[in-house]
């Protein structure tokens, strides 16, 4: 699984111009599964994502997590994170799941978030074309990908 995390001060998904889901102050997850991911990749990954200590404390430092300071999270699935961009120019997407695997690892991996940062998950909807709009603080953004942990 590859996340990119941004920490969004507001963030929303739109689908047929219709606000789908928006949040505030949190974080804003992109994510990309691939066959090889499993249950062990989405319960490290949501942890990590969860307490991951990058919104400031009362000195400014990046010390608190999204859990500690009360954030929201949406998630949003993003298969083009898997684009191999090796030959030509035109990406190709191999890697990324197909929906029959990649659909229950995503609504997994929800459910991982829900129950570590103990509050509803806001989302998009997977496969559906959808305009995201966000307001990225900082701008911190972190690349995290399951296949690097070690």
């Amino acid at each position: 699984m590859i996340a990119v995390i941004q920490r969004v001060s507001s963030c929303s998904v739109e689908i047929e111009k219709s606000i789908r889901s928006s949040i505030q102050k949190g974080l804003l997850v992109l994510l990309g599964i691939e066959d090889a991911d499993t249950q062990e990749d989405i319960d490290w990954l949501a942890s990590k994502i969860v307490n991951l200590r990058i919104f400031n404390d009362a000195d400014g430092v990046m010390n608190v997590s999204v859990k500690d300071d009360g954030g929201d999270i949406l998630v949003v699935s993003q298969f083009t994170l898997h684009a191999s961009t090796k030959k030509g120019n035109r990406p190709s997407y191999i890697k990324a799941s197909k929906p029959d695997f990649a659909i229950p690892m995503y609504t997994k991996f929800i459910h991982a978030l829900e129950t570590t940062l103990g509050k509803a998950i806001h989302t998009g909807e997977f496969g559906a074309d959808m305009k995201v709009a966000l307001v990225n603080d900082g701008p911190v953004t972190i690349i995290i990908d399951t296949k690097n942990r070690l």
